[in-house]
């Protein structure tokens, strides 16, 4: 089977990757169908590493933004350095932003301040935002519905009723990841499943969210091929379907020609 595999969202700038780093992205991703990938940045100097890496990579492509559980870190001109990394050609979202309450529970109110500044400059620049959501899915979803961004939901573990309030939100994609593997997975499937086709994508956010049956080991691209196995199985369709249609959204999300 030929694999058409666009990795939706992915961290190759991980120092977990140091090892083995070229032989992934240059030899073994390739030559396995991994045809696309997006890095997603948390911090600036992680956004930087990321834009080296799409610069050496054809069809590696990047993203700018401040995760929520740095946002304690950022220097004063943070506005500055991520429009200034938008602007590289390689760059086609902001993110990964969002709303973490699950270890920085204090700090809504700056997390929701920095989030909304990223949506707003996200909209400015016609840009997509990649959106990190953690144990805040009720704020997230609210400040969401004011923005109406372009964009996806990275890791996506929201309840039916929350994805059918979201799919309200026209241009707003639902990416899945190793999670959906996972035996106590329930949301997540029960998502997939009422999902439309043209708002599904596919990731590994390695290194991390490994699937089964590599649970708990470093992450990589490769393993993407037992997710999309466990989602082709909830949606009822073949494999090679599953991957063509997540690569063509991703694709038209991050205006990939």
């Amino acid at each position: 089977m030929k694999h058409m595999i666009f990795d939706s969202h992915a961290h190759y700038a991980d120092p977990q990757f140091d090892a083995d780093r070229e032989t992934l992205l240059g030899e073994i991703l390739p030559a396995l169908g991994i045809q696309f990938i997006m890095l997603a940045g948390i911090q600036i100097p992680d956004c930087y590493e990321s834009q080296k890496l799409a610069e050496h990579y054809p069809d590696i492509y990047c993203s700018a933004g401040i995760h929520p559980e740095y946002i304690s870190d950022i220097p004063a001109n943070w506005e500055q350095q991520i429009r200034l990394l938008a602007g590289h050609e390689k760059c086609r979202a902001i993110g990964e932003i969002g709303l973490d309450y699950h270890w920085h529970p204090g700090e809504k109110e700056r997390q929701k301040e920095i989030f909304r500044k990223q949506l707003e400059l996200a909209g400015e620049l016609d840009l997509p935002v990649i959106l990190h959501i953690r144990d805040a899915m009720r704020d997230a979803v609210e400040i969401l519905k004011t923005y109406r961004p372009r964009g996806v939901m990275h890791c996506y573990n929201g309840a039916p009723e929350i994805t059918r309030e979201l799919l309200h939100i026209p241009e707003l994609y639902f990416s899945f990841s190793g999670v959906i593997t996972y035996q106590n997975a329930r949301k997540p499937v029960e998502s997939l499943k009422i999902l439309p086709p043209d708002r599904i994508l596919i990731e590994t956010d390695c290194p991390y969210l490994a699937p089964e049956p590599f649970r708990r080991r470093r992450c990589d691209s490769r393993m993407i091929l037992q997710t999309a196995q466990r989602m082709a199985e909830i949606r009822g369709i073949s494999v090679q379907e599953l991957e063509e249609l997540t690569c063509a959204n991703a694709k038209k999300l991050f205006k990939i020609i």
